[in-house]
């Protein structure tokens, strides 16, 4: 299989994306992540993260602006190989930055991979229970994932990756209409070494699309490190 084809194909999704779409609520963000993971044992791990994200582009208007400060933390247990389940809390700070309600965010993870040569595939289903000072939001996430190696059949230190990936949401609320939103999301990475790599990527989002669309445009950076 050709990874320039592949690739041709998944940098389409965004070119499809803004052709079948207007741009009228568009919004460009961005959001830089540090996180680090350990395996307590072979069959437990443990990950924690730091994201910063921020306006780059709202109102018709190129600006830097502070939005939220997140940290969140995740608890993994493997069942088997390809599958695993996660607990994860997480606390948004937005009420001292741009004046939004803090969120308190539970969230309960299944991850399934598989592995065809160089190209794996992943599942992962997530349920969140977004709690605010005024409201509580449950949500409901697919996500379905390729990655593979730019080179050879395996990822050797110094050696880059893509990641792909398409993702439904679906928000309920009382009192609230259902709100169904849709991520595209493409990531090249770097395993800098066999502790740390450090990815770059583009996620563009359709948020409430089936009430009034809101378009956003992620710049996204991250550094992953292992202990």
């Amino acid at each position: 299989m050709s990874y320039i084809k592949i690739l041709v194909v998944l940098l389409a999704c965004f070119s499809v994306h803004n052709t079948l779409f207007s741009q009228s609520d568009f919004e460009g963000l961005g959001e830089t992540d540090f996180s680090f993971n350990t395996d307590v044992n072979d069959y437990y791990k443990l990950n924690f993260s730091v994201r910063s994200r921020y306006y780059l582009y709202q109102e018709e208007n190129f600006d830097f602006e502070n939005r939220q400060l997140d940290f969140v933390h995740f608890s993994t247990l493997s069942i088997d190989h390809n599958r695993s389940v996660s607990l994860g809390i997480q606390y948004r700070i937005r009420e001292s930055i741009d004046g939004g309600s803090n969120e308190l965010r539970l969230t309960q993870q299944y991850n399934y991979t598989k592995k065809n040569e160089a190209l794996r595939f992943g599942h992962r289903a997530r349920l969140e229970q977004r709690i605010f000072s005024d409201k509580t939001i449950i949500r409901s996430r697919y996500r379905f994932t390729l990655d593979f190696p730019l080179n050879g059949q395996k990822l050797d230190i110094g050696e880059a990756y893509i990641i792909n990936s398409m993702e439904g949401l679906l928000s309920i609320g009382k009192n609230e209409k259902p709100e169904l939103d849709h991520r595209t999301t493409l990531h090249l990475g770097l395993l800098v070494s066999e502790h740390l790599k450090i990815q770059f990527g583009l996620e563009y989002r359709f948020e409430a699309f089936n009430l009034n669309t809101e378009q956003k445009l992620f710049f996204l950076s991250s550094a992953i490190l292992k202990i």
